[in-house]
């Protein structure tokens, strides 16, 4: 029977109050009364509009539809046909901007919650699945994967799928790229992360760590070892500042080295020996998940008072509304309409206030939003003793410094086709490299995208 409420049913989360002090996982996954109440929601509608916003492809009202009849692993299979890293998508795809905006049920109320069954299908099967040995027929095909995030994992799991011999270059000790130096435990569990990794070994991908390409090798070498093709997925993880008087004072973090020092270094434990400042008092200047998930970060390793910083109005704010709602639950305050104009230090060259300027929106810049501009004479200043810029990043230079044939933007983007071919032959580039910073699941479709094009030239080159 079809289910006609006009509302999705809710996420079961941890209390605010509790929450804001463990980093154990906020959201708690639907049961599955909820997933199949929740699916009796969907429509099924012939022309898939839904699917059509999935930067994937995954068919979305067939998966919905095996969990309507409780045969959650065939679910399981049909996203898997798309999408490798369900269980990660799941929980921090921005499904409201993207598949669940096409749904024909948020035309007249909220959309079928079309993430969250992705995520009880995915955790489902990880609780439930059999213990399955895979086989890798190779073709006898080698090809190179610079950087183990979601645009990395994405190319990996569908080359190999194909026959590929894979081996994933990854710079840091841990595999994952953003999905485990950037997303806080309490969004994204490592556990869910390490076990996507483990499955893609078992199915014969090979993982290279502590490898810098450009650096430990060079992409001229990889072709040399025998590797015919090399994408490039190593991201955005160069960290933009502000550019402002006092940035260099002790007490001031990029959000990168922040959440990296929190998440993968593990700063968060009494246990483990990671060096963090944890404040008393906390500005976070920024507007997008970064900056609420360096928020909540502070606010978990004991912050009295945070205090996200941000240029334009609530309404331009670019994260999520969910990490909104769960920052402002949690007690993150939100200067809106502010920007910061110099960082105060005291005699040890330490911070001891942002001074800011109270702004106005004015006409409407190159992005559409309007330009926030400055009001005169509204300077002020907020008392804090740690700073952490949360302003966005772009991709790291080593690989174009010490690639001949890669062409490069003016803002240090990879210049890459719609087929992720780039000036060079037989290189690759996708996610975050090409794009600068974005989402999870448009990176992993840049890597399906890439892995889809490398088998249909060397296939036509063989």
């Amino acid at each position: 029977m079809a289910n006609l409420s006009k509302e999705k049913n809710e996420m079961p989360v941890q209390d605010p109050a509790s929450r804001a002090k463990n980093f154990d996982e906020v959201a708690l996954g639907y049961t599955e009364a909820l997933a199949r109440d929740e699916a009796e929601r969907c429509l099924n509608c012939k022309n898939k509009p839904c699917q059509s916003g999935c930067p994937v492809g995954i068919d979305i009202p067939a998966f919905i539809e095996k969990i309507n009849s409780g045969d959650y692993e065939e679910a399981y299979r049909v996203i898997s046909k798309s999408s490798s890293l369900a269980a990660i998508c799941g929980r921090v795809c921005p499904q409201e901007t993207q598949c669940e905006s096409k749904c024909v049920r948020g035309r007249n109320g909220e959309p079928v919650a079309i993430g969250r069954l992705e995520r009880f299908v995915a955790d489902y099967h990880s609780a439930h699945k059999p213990n399955d040995e895979h086989t890798h027929k190779s073709n006898g095909h080698k090809i190179a994967v610079v950087g183990s995030g979601p645009a990395g994992l994405s190319c990996a799991g569908e080359l190999n799928a194909r026959g590929y011999d894979v081996t994933v270059f990854e710079a840091l000790h841990t595999a994952g790229g953003v999905l485990v130096y950037g997303i806080p435990e309490f969004r994204l569990p490592k556990k869910i992360v390490a076990k996507e990794i483990e499955d893609l070994q078992s199915r014969g991908v090979k993982f290279e760590l502590n490898t810098v390409i450009g650096k430990t090798l060079l992409v001229d070498e990889l072709f040399a070892d025998g590797y015919e093709a090399v994408f490039i997925g190593s991201g955005a993880g160069l960290p933009n500042f502000m550019k402002i008087k006092g940035e260099d004072l002790n007490g001031v973090y990029s959000a990168n080295e922040y959440l990296t020092r929190i998440n993968l270094m593990q700063a968060y434990r009494n246990d483990v020996d990671t060096p963090i400042r944890c404040g008393k008092a906390v500005a976070v200047v920024g507007g997008g998940n970064v900056a609420m998930d360096a928020s909540r970060c502070a606010l978990r390793l004991g912050a009295e008072r945070v205090v996200l910083v941000y240029r334009r109005s609530e309404d331009e704010l670019p994260a999520r509304k969910e990490e909104v709602e769960h920052a402002k639950e949690e007690g993150v305050e939100f200067m809106m309409l502010t920007a910061p104009v110099e960082v105060l230090g005291d005699e040890r060259k330490s911070v001891r206030a942002l001074k800011c300027q109270k702004m106005e929106l004015g006409a409407p810049d190159a992005s559409g939003r309007r330009r926030p501009v400055p009001i005169p004479n509204s300077e002020f200043i907020l008392d804090v003793d740690t700073v952490i810029v949360a302003i966005g990043t772009i991709p790291n230079p080593l690989i174009k410094d010490t690639t001949d044939g890669i062409a490069i933007t003016k803002w240090g983007g990879i210049v890459a086709d719609r087929n992720c071919k780039t000036t060079r032959d037989n290189v690759y580039a996708g996610g975050d490299a090409v794009t600068g910073a974005a989402t999870v699941i448009l990176a992993m479709g840049a890597g399906k995208r890439a892995a889809e094009n490398i088998d249909r030239e060397l296939k036509v080159k063989n």
